[in-house]
């Protein structure tokens, strides 16, 4: 059976001290297709919903060698596409774990915006797979996760760059640097504009506090989902203004 709204709620305010212990209290029940069994440890998501073909697609090459955006076809050889010539990324390049498919969105967005941080096991799972062999060797000075403005972050009551920035940490022993770039303004959700638009919502939204921490040290930018690259971009910007070395991205999906 899925979960009504009132336990949506109670679960979605459990912190993860008491993860572990939901299954001795709630009914192993996937939250999606509410048939199959699913624990929280797997973010009650079971193995028929996260193999169902076209739920799950795993990015692979070819791929933008600057995004990561995934192209269909033989590409032999390393290319920059349409979109990145466009824009002027502040980011040395972004790599993504999974495509940003309609079923991933809309455990993304019930995570994000409905408080089911039930899922946040699947989803850290998913960006963890890709992300720590990716990032292994890189000589990674911390993981900045895109910062919410303070107003969002108490509407929503979490920051999901954060929680999934937490959970890569944990798996690669890369610190999470979480005051280090903060929002100075409110800007409009990025998910309802454009390309251009959203490269205009976020300039100059970040900043960051102590540039003597950034200066000459390697950094990777932490985010759900990178579409255009703009904020991810804006991220990146603040911290090369303060004198980073190097600037990277990982998001969990990619969308086109």
């Amino acid at each position: 059976m899925v979960l009504n709204s009132a336990r949506q709620r109670f679960l979605g305010g459990l912190g993860d001290i008491l993860d572990g212990g939901l299954s001795l209290i709630f009914p192993d029940a996937c939250q999606l297709c509410g048939v199959h069994r699913a624990r929280a440890a797997e973010g009650y998501v079971c193995r028929d919903c996260a193999t169902r073909a076209g739920h799950v697609t795993w990015v692979r090459r070819p791929f933008c060698s600057r995004c990561g955006l995934p192209y269909p076809g033989e590409i032999s050889v390393e290319f920059v596409c349409g979109n990145c010539a466009d824009l002027d990324l502040q980011f040395d390049w972004a790599r993504a774990s999974v495509v940003a498919t309609p079923f991933l969105l809309d455990v993304i967005h019930r995570y994000k915006y409905g408080r089911a941080t039930f899922f946040e096991p699947f989803l850290g799972g998913l960006l963890e797979r890709e992300a720590v062999p990716g990032l292994a060797g890189g000589g990674w000075d911390g993981l900045v996760p895109v910062p919410l403005h303070p107003v969002r972050e108490r509407e929503r009551e979490f920051n999901q760059a954060e929680r999934l920035a937490r959970w890569l940490g944990r798996a690669t022993g890369i610190p999470l640097e979480t005051g280090l770039v903060r929002r100075g303004s409110a800007t409009r959700v990025q998910a309802s504009l454009d390309r251009r638009e959203r490269v205009r919502n976020v300039a100059a939204a970040f900043r960051v506090g102590d540039p003597e921490r950034v200066a000459g040290r390697r950094w990777v930018v932490v985010d759900d989902v990178l579409t255009t690259g703009a904020t991810t971009s804006a991220v990146a910007g603040a911290l090369r203004e303060a004198g980073a070395r190097a600037v990277v991205v990982w998001t969990l999906a990619r969308g086109a």
